[in-house]
């Protein structure tokens, strides 16, 4: 593929995932049905038709060029799955975006990460702990991944500043948050690397945490958990990191202690307890091994294929506002999974259904 065609099709994959309803599991059917992103935006109205709802926005031609001109202007660029430089740990995982922006040091994610997260409240004692057990990783030849937040996060990539560290944030590259850690992101986008998925400009809002927690998790070979509340975000990484197949670690603590309560639930439920770095270096090593591991991106399922309006209504009517598992809908319907795959990415196309963590689907309100 010559450059020009290079630059329409990085045009046409990014006016695709910027395009309303289109999340990961449906951009990667749409690609693997049409072949490419051009023929997928072609097809969307139809098949949002099918679903019973209205014709999404497409994202057009001047939106997806003023972002590609915004994140060039801010020294970055965009990583898409399946091509280049797009990192492939994170490539196996499910849900994987299609899209990142990347600023800094690309050439961290060709080595081996470990994600150190933890509470925002955080005590001096976990502080101090992060700070030198990512300092620690780090001399180990480890990239510390974390998502910049206060308390652990912090110290985190303090530690590994030096050594090499990635920054996952919620909004766009270029949004402070916390707006105290504007040094210190700006100290990784030239030193180490910083990931958002959001264009520039986006402010983080709820919703972008729970993706942001998941690709922290998808990136590294191990989540290491360090000071957390039973209801914590960091609880979630550590379940994505599970779900992926990666390693779960966690720092025990007092059980007079809130913020321990979390990392001693995990290790109660199987989690790896740690100490020290060399805890971890036993629980993840052979690094070469899994970096070796195939950078496929995440199928998700088979290509979309036509489909009835009876098989329609077959599946519709087993779906409802509870999240059940897509491999349930398939038993139950006695279709293939390529009929179901079909109907759930036309009634996701048409605003009509809600995809969950754990490949599980439900209906929207």
């Amino acid at each position: 593929m010559n450059e020009g065609a290079q630059s329409e099709d990085r045009i046409a994959r990014l006016r695709l995932i910027r395009s309303d309803h289109v999340g990961p599991i449906t951009y990667l059917q749409l690609l693997a049905r049409f072949g490419s992103a051009a023929a997928a935006l072609e097809a969307l109205p139809e098949l949002a038709a099918r679903g019973g709802g209205r014709t999404p926005r497409l994202a057009t031609r001047v939106t997806a060029e003023q972002e590609i001109a915004a994140v060039a202007k801010l020294g970055a660029r965009h990583l898409f799955l399946g091509q280049g430089l797009y990192p492939p740990l994170l490539a196996q995982s499910e849900g994987a975006p299609p899209v990142l922006i990347a600023k800094g040091e690309l050439a961290l994610l060709e080595r081996p990460a470990i994600a150190l997260v933890g509470a925002r409240n955080a005590s001096a004692a976990g502080c101090r702990f992060a700070r030198q057990l990512a300092h620690d990783l780090g001399a180990a030849g480890a990239v510390i991944v974390s998502g910049l937040a206060r308390g652990i996060d912090t110290a985190a990539h303090d530690g590994a500043l030096e050594s090499g560290t990635i920054a996952v944030i919620a909004g766009g590259i270029d949004i402070f948050y916390p707006p105290e850690n504007e040094a210190r992101q700006r100290a990784i986008g030239e030193r180490g690397l910083l990931l958002a998925e959001q264009p520039p400009g986006i402010e983080p809002h709820a919703r972008h945490f729970p993706t942001r927690n998941r690709i922290i998790a998808g990136l590294a070979h191990g989540t290491v958990v360090v000071e957390a509340a039973l209801k914590s975000g960091s609880l979630i990484t550590a379940r994505n990191a599970g779900e992926f197949g990666r390693d779960v670690m966690a720092v025990p603590g007092s059980p007079l202690d809130p913020r321990a309560q979390g990392c001693n639930q995990l290790i109660r439920d199987g989690a790896i307890l740690i100490q020290n770095a060399a805890d971890v270096l036993e629980a993840i090593r052979p690094f070469e091994v899994r970096v070796a591991q195939p950078t496929a991106p995440f199928a998700g399922a088979e290509p979309p294929v036509d489909t009835s309006d009876g098989e329609r209504s077959t599946v519709i009517a087993l779906l409802n506002q509870t999240p059940v598992p897509v491999d349930e809908i398939i038993r139950q319907a006695a279709l293939s999974a390529a009929i179901v795959q079909t109907i759930l990415l036309e009634l996701e196309l048409a605003g009509r259904l809600e995809r969950h963590a754990g490949a599980k689907v439900s209906l929207l309100g």
